[in-house]
């Protein structure tokens, strides 16, 4: 099966190719058009800044996929590797997010890290200041064997060394929150009060909190209260719909899904929730599609509120 997980390791070593079962390529994009010049255009109001994440649709080029996000209304592609920046921006195209090639589990909990980590990052920051990339995503990495509070104040350190950088050059680090019940176990970022008190306690416009709705229903819900909550520290959305069971390649687990109304979430209010808090930043699609393109086109006409 394939997983986020599984496609981070591969592109934080830079290979352009994934390998995808292919059960789940039938599934991820059966018979759909897989070029601009076969998808219906879509006309937005733009309210909400949507973007997607390139990994979920891995077979399609990223300059025909940048076509493809443009005549869909978007605005940019989500999650995109350094070597890719310049693809997206050539197609008038916003790099929503910037990936650091640190994959999930090592970040900035670990104090073992951070040399590691402050060395990448400060390569990269003033690439994406360069290439407009205005975000740029990091991890609080795996648990192991630290506490909650240690955690905490290891991400404030690791974390501190480079936000001086990052307020200079004006790009914003967002940590990524995922539930460590189903997809990510161990992930110490599981749950929003930690991760917020993690953001005050830096203090800089420059770093702001992941927000992925789909992990974060798993672990807390109340979404649409918690979006009001922490408005003042969520720089970033990520969508999925939360599929459970089925007859589909993941029966039998909780997955992401399409936003449609075989799953639990309800994107219309969750979006005017989010426009509520006048949310500035992007909404980014991560879900894998049961119909390819169309579900894409289906996702971003539901959250246009």
């Amino acid at each position: 099966m394939i997983t986020r997980r599984s496609l981070l390791k591969s592109l934080a070593v830079g290979t352009a190719a994934v390998a995808v079962p292919s059960t789940l390529l039938a599934q991820n994009q059966p018979d759909a058009p897989q070029t601009a010049a076969d998808i219906e255009a879509l006309t937005v109001k733009g309210n909400i800044r949507q973007s997607v994440s390139k990994w979920t649709f891995v077979r399609i080029p990223m300059d025909e996929f940048c076509k493809i996000c443009k005549k869909l209304g978007m605005v940019g592609v989500d999650l995109v590797n350094e070597n890719e920046w310049d693809i997206v921006n050539s197609n008038d195209m916003i790099v929503t997010m910037g990936n650091a090639g640190f994959g999930i589990a090592r970040g900035f909990n670990n104090r073992e890290n951070h040399d590691a980590l402050v060395e990448r990052y400060e390569h990269l920051i003033p690439i994406a200041a360069a290439k407009k990339v205005p975000n740029l995503i990091c991890m609080s990495g795996n648990r192991g064997d630290i506490g909650d509070e240690e955690g905490m104040e290891n991400c404030v350190i690791g974390l501190k060394r480079i936000i001086p950088l990052a307020e200079r050059h004006g790009v914003t680090l967002q940590m990524e929150l995922l539930n460590s019940l189903v997809d990510h176990a161990d992930y110490h970022a599981d749950r929003t009060a930690w991760a917020a008190e993690i953001a005050r306690k830096i203090g800089s416009e420059r770093f702001k909190l992941l927000y992925d709705i789909y992990h974060m229903q798993i672990m807390e819900g109340n979404v649409i209260s918690t979006i009001r909550n922490y408005q003042d520290v969520i720089g970033h959305y990520h969508t999925a719909g939360i599929f459970d069971g089925g007859t589909s390649v993941f029966s039998g687990r909780r997955w992401r899904r399409d936003l449609d109304d075989q799953q639990e979430l309800y994107y219309p209010a969750i979006m005017r929730a989010i426009l509520e808090t006048d949310f500035k930043g992007f909404v980014a699609h991560e879900f894998i599609p049961k119909n390819g393109l169309q579900s894409l086109r289906e996702a971003v006409a539901l959250c246009d509120v």
